[in-house]
């Protein structure tokens, strides 16, 4: 019997643990906010490459979290932390056979990219590629980004305003946010400032929320990441100032959404945002009250999933009346 065959199989209510399904939100909802968005303030929609972009995305996504897993059981410190936390020694799985099953997802994700590349601009190319460096990266190399307090700052710029932006890019023509010609030996780049401002408006509560979960994450593993040599932003600022941040963050959505309303950048529906805003206090209060990952991190992605859930439902309203 080989070392492989003695491992269990990935079925498939191990895979979504493996890809924490529970987290996914934060990739997959920026993603309709930029196409209503795109839909109501552009007025436009490719949905051939809106498709190929969301399986792109997904298969990013999951890519990020799963090579995050096998990375962390490779680099693990703590031998108890890696055979009973980390799912891979938890479920007893093979870690060549799970990197192997993520790198189909990260080549999946590659030719979809450069397919979109052909059918929008070349500067597509350059934003994919520094998207999946930080992906790759964060957790491989000699230095992995996710030993630095990066997390927060990467997560919200990439996976929140990244991915709000690139659904948008999906469906507008060039010029209206910013593209790139080459014609050796010159080359431009072109672009809408006034546009690129909007587009940080809008997606500024995306990027608070999603930074919200890599943080309630953080701070929840705060004393395994440390016996792991993972330093991120709860250790260098501590727990206290940690979770006030989190707190900050949450309420923080709110800002920009209601700038946009009076700016009349987003419809007076998005007002609906207001209607979660007791059970967004109370998750925050649960979270506050204590930080366990298997009971009140949830409620970070839940605060996600309630606020831009409103948006949506308000963009949607927004574009039918």
């Amino acid at each position: 019997m080989t070392n492989e065959t003695a491992y269990r199989p990935m079925t498939f209510k191990i895979f979504l643990q493996f890809i924490r399904l529970n987290a996914k939100a934060a990739s997959v909802v920026p993603y309709f906010i930029g196409i209503l968005f795109s839909i109501y303030y552009f007025h436009a929609f490719n949905w051939v490459n809106s498709l190929i972009y969301l399986i792109a995305q997904v298969a990013i996504a999951l890519f990020v979290t799963g090579f995050n897993n096998v990375q962390d059981y490779y680099l693990a410190v703590d031998i108890h932390y890696r055979d009973t936390y980390n799912i891979i020694g938890r479920e007893h799985l093979s870690p060549k056979r799970s990197l192997h099953m993520m790198l189909a997802m990260l080549a999946t994700a590659i030719i979809l990219g450069l397919v979109l590349v052909l059918k929008t601009n070349l500067l597509l190319l350059f934003m994919g590629a520094a998207a999946i460096g930080v992906a790759v990266f964060y957790t491989y190399g000699p230095v992995p980004f996710s030993r630095f307090p990066l997390g927060e700052l990467l997560s919200g710029t990439v996976e929140g305003f990244g991915v709000f932006f690139l659904a948008v890019y999906m469906n507008v023509a060039t010029p209206v946010l910013m593209g790139f010609t080459f014609d050796w030996p010159q080359f431009a780049v072109v672009g809408n400032l006034q546009n690129i401002l909007v587009m940080l408006l809008v997606g500024l509560p995306n990027i608070f929320l999603v930074s919200n979960i890599m943080l309630a994450d953080n701070i929840c593993d705060l004393d395994q990441d440390i016996r792991n040599e993972r330093y991120t932003v709860p250790y260098y600022i501590g727990k206290p100032k940690a979770i006030k941040i989190y707190d900050t963050l949450a309420l923080l959505a709110y800002v920009p959404v209601l700038v946009s309303v009076a700016l009349q950048i987003l419809p007076w529906y998005q007002l609906l945002v207001l209607l979660v805003l007791p059970k967004m206090l109370k998750n925050i209060k649960a979270f506050n009250a204590t930080q366990v990952k298997e009971t009140t991190f949830n409620t970070a992605p839940q605060n996600l999933m309630m606020f831009q859930g409103m948006q949506i439902l308000a963009l949607i309203i927004g574009i039918i009346f």
